[in-house]
């Protein structure tokens, strides 16, 4: 089998609803304004009901990374689970409009196709209600071995991290990676999510399953539960992996052995919604890393494609972001 692929992610297969709202709709239903609320399916078919004018597009953290990857001009793939139902359907045809490849079989029976409800209000802020549904049933088998072997990077997302199963996928995904010389990177996904799996976590890089993470300030400090930003930096370098920490207006900071290296926040004319913006950074930081740019021309890759992103409605860049890389002189 030949095949070209230099990002591949595994993840959370969630159809994203987006729609405005403002503070007063968020509590006639209840919802925790800049929460990510877990829901079941009772609930999100209530929310699907409820719908006004929202944009629907495939979705999920390590999806909308790989969609970014992809609109940089770098071969991307994509393994996640789907339900063969309508929203299953439209999460399929969506990212592989994208140029994403995407050939995991969608599951004929269990729970329906995960999706994503994610609100904005006024002032830029996401609340977000979650169905997980099929999407936590990836199971080592639908790990493509080739395609793991095949790709430089293999990105996996840590919100996966709740189920056995998937957990095993990621597993199995690092182990081919790491035998045929790839990368193998976790982003921490929120602050909440290491609260649950922080020991996990650790032992990922201490056991060389992964060598890359990506985190936020708040889940680096929650990684090493301390309020102070250079400790826990320090923690991190010490784990000996390359630690790529985003610091909203900060920009970011990249650390590998004893190298530092820093890349400034790109600016923008107005916030609209912050939906998706760590995930585009990843997608600019991998595309730069798989095809072997310096750290701060990475980094700076990840803040331009950040910038464009929240500059919008949702975590789909509207303009191509290999032609946006070009103007800024970053080229793949």
């Amino acid at each position: 089998m030949t095949t070209t692929i230099e990002v591949l992610g595994l993840g959370n297969s969630l159809v994203d609803i987006l729609a405005h709202a403002d503070d007063a709709y968020l509590e006639a239903q209840d919802m925790a304004k800049g929460a990510m609320t877990l829901i079941d399916e009772d609930r999100a078919e209530a929310l699907y009901a409820a719908r006004v004018d929202p944009i629907v597009v495939s979705g999920g953290s390590a999806a909308n990374t790989i969609v970014g990857v992809a609109s940089l001009g770098v071969a991307a793939a994509y393994i996640g689970k789907v339900k063969s139902d309508p929203l299953g359907d439209a999460f399929i045809a969506d990212i592989r409009s994208t140029g994403v490849r995407f050939d995991t079989s969608p599951a004929g029976h269990g729970p329906a196709t995960g999706r994503c409800f994610v609100y904005v209000t006024p002032d830029g802020e996401r609340t977000m209600n979650t169905y997980l549904g099929a999407s936590t049933y990836l199971a080592p088998a639908d790990v493509d071995e080739d395609l793991v072997r095949a790709a430089k990077v293999v990105y996996l997302e840590g919100y996966m991290w709740d189920r056995p199963a998937a957990k095993s996928a990621f597993q199995k995904a690092g182990t081919i990676a790491h035998a045929a010389g790839r990368r193998v990177a976790l982003t921490l996904s929120d602050s909440f999510c290491v609260d649950r799996f922080r020991g996990e976590f650790i032992e990922l890089m201490r056991s060389k399953t992964v060598d890359t993470i990506f985190a936020n300030t708040d889940e680096l400090l929650s990684l090493y539960e301390t309020p102070h930003f250079e400790e826990a930096l320090d923690a991190l370098r010490a784990e000996g992996v390359l630690g790529v920490v985003t610091r909203s207006a900060k920009g970011c900071i990249v650390i590998e052995g004893e190298g530092t290296w820093e890349a400034p926040a790109f600016p923008i004319k107005k916030l609209v919604d912050t939906t998706g913006a760590g995930d585009m950074f990843a997608a600019g930081f991998l595309a730069g890393l798989a095809r072997n740019l310096d750290m701060t021309a990475c980094g700076r890759l990840g803040a331009l494609a950040a910038a464009e992103i929240i500059q919008h409605l949702g975590a789909r860049p509207q303009v191509p972001l290999a032609a946006l890389a070009a103007e800024h002189g970053l080229t793949l």
